[in-house]
């Protein structure tokens, strides 16, 4: 009986790996793993200096042809379009613009500056700049809206807007307000703007209230240098008039005394009005003569008391006491003696 012996698969060679010869597994291309070239493999053995060149050299190639491009005549600014403007020049904004990106371009223009520099512009409360490739700017505009006119002290008329920023000069052909701000601070400093703003809102207040109750066709201008002591002078018949308002009193309220005592006979007189709370006070020309009847009528007629015909009504009174005291003072007062006969005496010739 013959024994067969097998051999482990283990160490089961095949001839080629008896020759020497060892088969590798193919690459996912085709391509047998030891033939490939590999450029990684090659561009490790280059310097690092070559490296750190090459890399230098390929971004000042990107700075170079990024300037070209910019300085090309192709981004050179042909088109600005501008909206939003009506009462500030749009052709002045164009202007302005041109200047700003003439050396730079539309690529390169600095849009924040330009609209910055807009918004600068007397009118203009905000300015927003955007590119339109390759030649275009557009700009759109928000501008200041007047709500009043202000009487400067030299006189003259200026539109300010809601924070109380001038706009120029009132023109004659621009509608007329319901009435003039007086009072204004024109120091220019940024506590001055805030005040201004203030009073603007004041005033706005004021011409809401006055329109509801149909007032404002009587007033003339508002004195607002002092916004808790309100100045109103009064418009038409009544332009000789000052009306004091104390904080939280009514212009209405003013209106109708002051109506009911012009009627009587030293309407005329009458300066001011002086709303406080609780009563209503009349001021008269110094040159005007108010008798005791006259303060009286006054009191009846409107329920208040004014200084100054209180103050004539108590002088007349210290006047006419003082008369009839010399009256009686003179009554008691002895005949000389020599214009008395002696008594118990003899007169001899």
């Amino acid at each position: 009986m013959k024994e067969q012996v097998i051999a482990s698969r283990g160490t089961r060679r095949t001839a080629a790996q008896s020759k020497g010869f060892v088969q590798r597994p193919a690459r996912r291309d085709g391509t047998p793993a030891g033939s490939s070239f590999s450029a990684r493999k090659l561009f490790a053995y280059v310097p690092v200096a070559l490296k750190v060149g090459l890399s230098v050299l390929i971004l000042i190639t990107l700075i170079i042809g990024y300037r070209a491009a910019a300085a090309a005549a192709l981004f050179q600014v042909r088109t600005i379009d501008v909206t939003g403007t009506t009462r500030t020049s749009a052709d002045e904004i164009e202007g302005l613009v041109r200047k700003a990106v003439s050396r730079t371009g539309v690529w390169r223009a600095d849009l924040s500056a330009i609209s910055q520099e807009l918004s600068r512009m007397p009118g203009v409360r905000r300015a927003v700049v955007s590119r339109v490739l390759p030649n275009r700017l557009r700009v759109r505009v928000t501008e200041r809206v007047p709500v009043a006119v202000v009487r400067t002290a030299p006189g003259h008329l200026v539109w300010v807007d809601d924070e109380g920023v001038g706009l120029g000069e009132m023109k004659a052909d621009d509608q007329m307000p319901a009435f003039f701000i007086r009072g204004w601070n024109e120091e220019g400093t940024e506590d001055a703007r805030k005040d201004n703003a203030e009073r603007v809102q004041k005033y706005l207040a004021l011409l809401r209230e006055w329109n509801a109750a149909g007032l404002s066709e009587r007033v003339s201008e508002v004195n607002l240098l002092d916004i808790r002591d309100i100045r109103v002078q009064l418009a038409g018949n009544d332009s000789q008039i000052e009306v004091r308002l104390a904080p939280g009193q009514s212009l209405m309220t003013a209106l109708e005394k002051l109506d009911v005592y012009k009627q009587t006979p030293h309407g005329s007189a009458i300066t001011y009005v002086d709303v406080q709370a609780g009563r209503v006070i009349f001021g008269f020309n110094k040159g005007s003569k108010l008798t005791s009847d006259s303060a009286a009528e006054n009191n009846r007629t409107t329920g208040e008391t004014s200084p100054s015909t209180k103050a004539t009504a108590d002088e007349q009174s210290r006047q006419q006491t003082a008369v009839k005291d010399n009256r009686q003072k003179n009554e008691r007062k002895p005949t000389p003696l020599k214009d008395q006969p002696l008594r118990g005496t003899t007169r001899f010739r």
